[in-house]
Formats: C-alpha cells, sequence, structure tokens
C-alpha cells in the first residue's frame, strides 16, 4: 500500500525479482512512478477498505507492506492486514520513531525511516572524522 517515491521502488524490485505484486494507492497520478515495464498490478483504492484490498488478493498475500506517508494510515492499514485478513507478514512503516516502538511493542513489523536515515548520516559523519 503506497506508491510514494519509496513504495514505488520496493514493488518495482519485488517484482524484477518475480513476486507477484499488487501496489494499491489512492492517488492514480502516483503510479507514474512505476516503471513502464512493471510486471505487478496497480490498483487504486485504500488500503483501509476490505473491498480494495480484497481486488488487490490480500486473502493470498503471504506479505503486506503499508508504505504511504502517513503513520495513522499505515498502522491501520497493517492492524486490517494482520487481524481481519491473517496475513503472515506486515510491515509498517513509521516516520515517528516513538510510534515505531509503541507499534512494534503491540506486535507490528515497524520501520522508521527517520531512524534509519539519521544513522546513516550519524554514520557517515563518523567515519569523515576517522
Amino acid at each position: 500500500m503506497g506508491c510514494s517515491r519509496v513504495g514505488a521502488r520496493l514493488a518495482e524490485m519485488l517484482a524484477r525479482e518475480g513476486h507477484q505484486v499488487a501496489i494499491l494507492d489512492i492517488n492514480a497520478s502516483s503510479f507514474r512512478r512505476l516503471p513502464q515495464d512493471f510486471t505487478g498490478t496497480a490498483l487504486l483504492g485504500s488500503g483501509l477498505d476490505e473491498a480494495s484490498l480484497n481486488k488487490a488478493g490480500i486473502k493470498t498475500a503471504d506479505v503486506f507492506i503499508a508504505a504511504t506517508q502517513g503513520d495513522n494510515r499505515n498502522i491501520m492499514a497493517s492492524q486490517i492486514a494482520r487481524h481481519i485478513f491473517s496475513v503472515e507478514k506486515v510491515v509498517c512503516r513509521i516516520y515517528d520513531p516513538l510510534r515505531r516502538d509503541l507499534y512494534g511493542e503491540l506486535g507490528l513489523e515497524t520501520i522508521s525511516s527517520t531512524t534509519i536515515v539519521a544513522q546513516m548520516i550519524k554514520d557517515g559523519l563518523e567515519q569523515q572524522e576517522s
């Protein structure tokens, strides 16, 4: 869910590796980020809407990734995927590191791009100082 720069890139990478990919976004213009040779399926709809999720094939999905730019949407969609559709592997992108920790404690696999990028910058600064 989410055809942002990260979502589009991830969908492209997974599709190129031969995975069956469906990417869902509420904004049709977001799909312009996908390459022309994208072999997955791009669907207009919300990851908070059961009908959209069904159309995307969530009932047979091995993985659900929430990668929109909204923490609340990502959290809600991840909970729907996990608790309503019983998707085994759910990954939720979270910007707010405090939320990441909280939802991690509740059993959601969360990734905070804020924390990751901050650590990468710090590591780069430390390497330059050496």
